[in-house]
């Protein structure tokens, strides 16, 4: 495949995959359970969620490793299991995908609070995010997404990692903001300018925020982000705020409303468009078709 950075510095649009676990939900997981667990005995499940997602047209497929962080996995007592739940699940992108799609190996919070706010040493955490990086690279990642953080000292720690123990693969960072009458912020205080500047900074190769939105605010967040940094951009939003209906979670924005917001993401700047809670392959299918005509900036 052409090289990632080298479509995105062409002007092209890339589309990325939808939700991880609104699939995994719906093929069997349990509110509780450890999504990355399945990585050891359910590889049918991986390989099927990302056919769907590259049937729909994604140009990228994330791997089921959000958690996949030794710290993180040891609140199910798999931190020794983190770097064959991490091969596992990029091989079963890449036989899935045959070279069709890059294989993205997503990477999300350790679930610590770091010092001096919480109890864990930075050490630690950097230390964990290395095993897993370590896995991307020799498991084959084409991408490593290091998604939904809010915590820019631990987002830092994880760029860091991905740069040392897999180098030359490109790395997107992405956060995750709420809406305040100031602005858009992090839970841990941190704006979109400062995570813009610190990312590029750091070496980030594309940067942009995920999850905590719906498309519309989503369309702000990139706004906000094209002011403050030159890198490529990637958003994937919500399919808006999850509703309960009869006792179900439900999120309200239907693949249509998504994919006609899609082009104002294109009108903004971003690169990479994709979905994350609530999204599936018909969202990514309808986005897909929406920006198609679009092509290249």
């Amino acid at each position: 495949m052409i090289n990632l950075l080298e479509r995105l510095r062409s002007g092209e649009i890339l589309v990325s995959d939808g939700a991880m676990g609104t699939m995994l939900f719906e093929r069997g997981l349990k509110s509780g359970d450890c999504p990355e667990a399945m990585n050891l005995s359910n590889i049918d499940v991986l390989e099927d969620i990302a056919r769907l997602y590259l049937d729909a047209g994604a140009d990228l497929i994330q791997t089921n490793t959000f958690g996949g962080s030794p710290l993180k996995l040891a609140s199910y007592s798999l931190s020794g299991a983190a770097p064959l739940i991490n091969r596992n699940a990029v091989l079963a992108v890449k036989r899935a995908v045959s070279g069709r799609a890059y294989v993205s190996g997503s990477c999300g919070p350790c679930g610590k609070i770091l010092k001096p706010y919480g109890d864990t040493d930075p050490e630690a955490v950097y230390e964990s995010f290395e095993i897993q990086m370590q896995a991307f690279a020799e498991s084959g990642c084409d991408v490593i997404c290091i998604e939904t953080m809010m915590d820019l000292n631990e987002m830092l720690l994880a760029l860091k990692a991905a740069k040392e123990k897999a180098p030359g693969i490109p790395v997107m960072t992405t956060m995750t903001f709420e809406a305040t009458p100031k602005g858009f912020y992090t839970i841990m205080g941190v704006t979109i300018e400062k995570a813009a500047r610190a990312l590029e900074e750091a070496g980030a190769d594309v940067t942009g925020s995920n999850c905590g939105n719906g498309i519309e605010n989503m369309i702000r967040i990139a706004r906000e982000y094209r002011k403050h940094t030159a890198l490529p951009l990637i958003i994937q939003s919500n399919a808006g705020l999850p509703l309960i209906e009869k006792g179900e979670l439900v999120y309200p924005e239907s693949p249509e409303f998504m994919a006609e917001k899609a082009k104002e993401l294109v009108d903004a700047g971003v690169s990479i468009i994709g979905g994350c809670c609530g999204t599936g392959p018909a969202h990514i299918r309808a986005i897909r078709n929406s920006i198609s005509t679009t092509g290249i900036r």
